[in-house]
């Protein structure tokens, strides 16, 4: 089973309803979405796509399908920008 982590050079913080996202290996940042930065949050240590999940569902009032579609979505992007990882 894949597990996913953030990258270690992330700093997050939560502004006005989403989240900024600092890279500081990359000098680059990034604003992301309220549920987006729980995601990230959630991944201070390496989590499941299942558990990823599990903490959307807990945190907002959305159905399973949206939820696993939004955070496949999510870590896709996260993926390509380097701020997530997979962990084998």
């Amino acid at each position: 089973m894949t597990t996913y982590r953030r990258h270690a050079d992330l700093r997050l913080t939560s502004l006005e309803g989403e989240g900024v996202v600092l890279h500081l290996g990359a000098r680059r940042y990034f604003t992301v979405t309220e549920s987006g930065l729980t995601i990230l949050e959630a991944l201070v240590e390496p989590k499941s796509f299942d558990a990823l999940v599990e903490a959307i569902l807990h945190e907002y009032e959305i159905d399973r399908p949206k939820a696993e579609e939004s955070t496949r979505k999510f870590l896709d992007e996260c993926l390509k920008a380097a701020l997530v990882e997979e962990v084998p």
